[in-house]
Parts: structure tokens; sequence; C-alpha cells
């Protein structure tokens, strides 16, 4: 079934389609283009240490979630990072600004990234990988 708008109300007619009652047809739910092209589960981490890591940052700042510093902590720069040492060294400078003690949140964030996959955009067919 569908309704055309009066001109008067919209420059240009639409024209919306309604199902009928009682013939609602069941349609496939896809996924997004970004869990098709990443692990689900590896971004529901990546939310979840997200918003820990906002939490955290609003208990060492004594702040709302709105009022938090602009802090890039990129996971996948931590990863790439050889060692636990350099990874706390980075976000130690990261939080030079910060003037609670933060060695338990570096300690904890560092727990939370090991083990952690770094993202990265799936290659196309034919393209070499670096």
């Amino acid at each position: 079934m569908a309704a055309v708008t009066s001109p008067e109300t919209t420059p240009q007619p639409r024209v919306y389609f309604q199902t009928p009652p009682g013939t609602e047809e069941e349609v496939p739910q896809k996924q997004g283009r970004v869990t098709v092209k990443y692990d689900r589960k590896e971004l529901r981490r990546r939310l979840n240490l997200e918003e820990w890591i906002v939490s955290q940052l609003m208990n060492l700042y004594d702040c709302e979630e709105d009022e938090v510093p602009e802090l890039e902590i990129d996971v996948d720069e931590l990863l790439d990072l050889p060692s636990d040492v350099e990874r706390a060294i980075r976000v130690k400078m990261l939080l030079v600004d910060c003037y609670k003690p933060n060695d338990d949140f570096v300690a904890a964030l560092l727990e939370k990234v090991r083990g952690m996959q770094k993202l990265r955009t799936p290659q196309k067919k034919g393209e070499l990988t670096p």
C-alpha cells in the first residue's frame, strides 16, 4: 500500500510503502561492514576497554566524561611496542598532566591490553600485506 504526500507539505512528492497488517515477512539481519571486516569478539573487547579507560580517566582527573582531557591511548600503538616497560612509559607520557598517582591505572591497562590483537584492515584480494 503506498501513500503520496501532498505537494503543499513538501516541494517534491514522496512515496512511502507500508506493509499491510499480517503480511510482515522476516527480513534477515545483515552484519554491519565493521563486524564483517573484524572479529566481533575483538571489537567487543575494544569497546569494553575503551569504556573502562574513560571511567578510569574520570577518576584520575576527578571530572565528568565530557571533561576528560583528550588523550589518544591507541591500543594498536601499544601493541606495536616491544615490551610492557615501553608501553608503560608511553602511557605515562600521555598522562603527564595527571597529578594523581597513576601506576595502578597503567598496570591494569597493560594487563587488559595483553593478549589483545591488533585490528588491521583486511586485505583485498590481490593486495600484498605489509
